[in-house]
């Protein structure tokens, strides 16, 4: 009879103690891989939100002067002058080493008007690609796609006492108020919107932008070396990297992470004295059993081998059974963990680490069991017949 055969004879024997085996380390695995998924996505899940979040690299014109601003309020009286950027040189961006990473580039102009007696800030932009961009605005009317097409935010739009579909003159041009933009908490709800070539005519300002606002892809992409590969195509501007959201929410997400490798080594102890008192205790019962096989001529290295064995199958079972539910508790606990979120889907990678740690597991928890077996004294075997 080879050795394998007598290791699964013995585990179909004495399958309550294999179920036991298995089911320790079904929990340990299934914890392991349940928390290091839920970890995983999340991580996707903020960094595909930040891909959409809309930009992360902003170009204004470099100035030596200091803002006159605090707390979102700004002292009047004061006008610096700056220059502006030519729109035909917006198309550079594209140009730099990192150009794969980049996404959307939204040029705009910005400028003060007098309407109906009252100042208010003009803001041109190519509505297709700034509608991409915030595709988080939300706003009352249909999207604005003409020249003379404006969407206003909710400030203003109270302020000029205008709802979609009112016509707004604007530098003795008509225009129509198509959309209104909701609340926003932001300097966007007192402003208006138009058509970039539009309002460039309106502010004397043809041919130039005030400022640019560049989507880089958040995962991977090495924001810095963009910033600085930007800021030697247009030295006169000031490039700036908005990376404060992105590692707010991916420090939240390394310290889940942390605080799941915490969880995963304290459940490994535990899956593995389970198995090693379970180990023990098998060899203890098969005295007489494992004696014999010493009395017939099998030596140490036998013994062990048929004790491995089984320890190994079991860790087999035990790490594919919890690869396959630990996903499976991952993928109906995540959106109660993160609103909206979704599964990240299978990690072949984890499963081949679930496998080996279940297997390794297993056999060190094994190991003296086997060598204590190993070492028996056939003579105790033949006293107790």
């Amino acid at each position: 009879m080879k050795l394998h055969n007598i290791s699964f004879n013995n585990l179909k024997r004495r399958k309550g103690k294999m179920i036991f085996l298995v089911l320790g380390l079904f929990i340990g695995i299934a914890t392991i891989v349940t928390l290091l998924s839920i970890t995983e996505s999340m991580s996707r899940d903020i960094e595909d939100r930040l891909d959409q979040f809309g930009a992360n690299i902003v170009m204004v014109p470099r100035s030596d002067n200091l803002a006159l601003t605090y707390g979102g309020i700004t002292m009047g009286g004061v006008n610096y002058q700056t220059v502006e950027f030519s729109e035909e040189r917006i198309p550079e961006i594209r140009t730099i080493e990192n150009s794969k990473n980049l996404g959307l580039v939204a040029a705009k102009v910005l400028g003060a008007a007098k309407i109906k007696k009252r100042d208010v800030l003009l803001m041109g932009v190519e509505f297709e690609t700034e509608l991409q961009l915030k595709n988080w605005w939300q706003f009352d009317g249909t999207p604005p796609a003409a020249p003379h097409d404006l969407l206003i935010g909710s400030q203003a739009a109270a302020t000029f006492d205008v709802v979609v579909g009112d016509k707004l003159e604007i530098g003795g041009r008509d225009f129509v108020v198509t959309s209104i933009l909701k609340p926003t908490g932001t300097s966007e709800d007192g402003i208006i919107i138009g058509d970039l070539h539009a309002f460039q005519k309106i502010l004397g300002k043809e041919g130039t932008v005030s400022m640019v606002e560049v989507q880089a892809f958040c995962r991977d992409c090495p924001i810095t070396e963009m910033v600085l590969q930007i800021s030697e195509k247009f030295p006169e501007a000031k490039v700036t990297g908005l990376r404060q959201a992105m590692m707010s929410k991916m420090q939240t997400v390394e310290m889940f992470k942390t605080f799941s490798y915490g969880i995963a080594i304290l459940v490994i102890f535990i899956g593995s004295l389970l198995v090693f008192v379970t180990m023990m205790g098998s060899v203890n019962e098969r005295t007489r059993e494992i004696g014999i096989f010493r009395a017939i001529g099998f030596r140490r290295g036998h013994v062990m081998q048929i004790i491995l064995l089984e320890a190994m199958v079991v860790g087999l079972i035990g790490g594919l059974l919890g690869y396959i539910g630990g996903n499976g508790i991952a993928w109906a606990a995540l959106p109660l963990v993160v609103k909206n979120g979704s599964f990240a889907g299978l990690n072949y990678n984890l499963g081949g680490v679930a496998l080996l740690l279940s297997v390794a597991l297993s056999l060190i928890a094994s190991l003296y069991p086997a060598q204590k077996a190993s070492k028996l004294d056939p003579s105790e075997a033949l006293r107790a017949l």
